[in-house]
């Protein structure tokens, strides 16, 4: 399918790994010049390297922490103006509601609330004066069935959700969409690390971790950062701009509802 962005311009965080990476890769097929942040200079610029070789797209990375005010300065300013923005940080750590501090549930919100509202903030009203624009949060599964354990998560997130349910709707007429990707367990180094905090706590090997975790998904499997990319790109072509607001799971059918 021609997903009719070729020549689009996209800012995607967090694209060094993971489901950043999966999202920036199939964007760049589509034909969309990209802007990549990350923190890691070097797993960012071996992304870029790979995505210009691999699709012959403009490809900009800047290597900064995108939940700092002075980091988002310096990607705003590179990425100038952009018509999709793919947001995504990585979550905070798993614990217990008892063990965190107020700066816990301060960092959280800073890196996975109120650092994708000042980047649609930023981005948004250029959108709007073009007439066109996407913008995909990555967010979680958490904010549809919350995770014990991922306490400062499921808050922050279901705090993006929120500001996302009353903008998506006030932008729509403009030709701008926002919509979120909510994954459930994807092969990436997060899953890795959730995976070996649960070996630990259990007293089982990673290995086993991720086999039973596994067992708990319909599909019987990790979900992969190129089926999420797949995703992420279809909510940014020119085939979904009837898809406002909404939040879509990548579960592989772990979260049980009818709705």
């Amino acid at each position: 399918m021609d997903l009719g962005i070729k020549g689009k311009r996209a800012l995607v965080c967090a694209a060094s790994k993971g489901l950043g990476r999966g999202c920036a890769m199939a964007l760049a097929e589509a034909g969309v010049d990209l802007v990549i942040n990350a923190r890691g200079a070097e797993a960012l610029e071996a992304t870029a390297t790979e995505i210009r070789n691999r699709h012959g797209v403009t490809v900009t990375a800047i290597a900064a922490d995108i939940t700092t005010e002075a980091g988002r300065a310096n990607v705003l300013e590179a990425a100038g103006s952009v018509d999709i923005l793919v947001t995504n940080a990585g979550g905070p750590p798993p614990g217990m509601w008892s063990d965190w501090s107020r700066e816990d549930f301060i960092k959280a919100l800073d890196a996975n609330m109120l650092t994708p509202i000042a980047l649609m903030q930023a981005l948004m009203p250029g959108m709007m004066d073009r007439g066109w624009g996407r913008v995909v949060n990555i967010t979680s599964q958490s904010v549809k069935a919350p995770i014990g354990a991922l306490g400062l998560s499921n808050t922050a997130r279901t705090g993006l959700t929120g500001f996302v349910a009353g903008t998506a709707r006030q932008v729509a007429g403009k030709g701008v969409t926002v919509n979120n990707l909510l994954p459930g367990i994807h092969a990436t180094d997060r899953a890795i690390s959730l995976d070996a905090a649960m070996a630990k706590t259990q007293g089982i090997t990673p290995a086993e971790a991720t086999a039973r975790r596994a067992a708990t998904i319909p599909a019987g499997r990790y979900g992969t950062a190129e089926e999420f990319g797949a995703m992420c790109a279809f909510l940014c072509s020119m085939h979904a701009g009837f898809i406002v607001g909404q939040n879509i799971l990548l579960d592989g059918g772990a979260i049980n509802a009818t709705l």
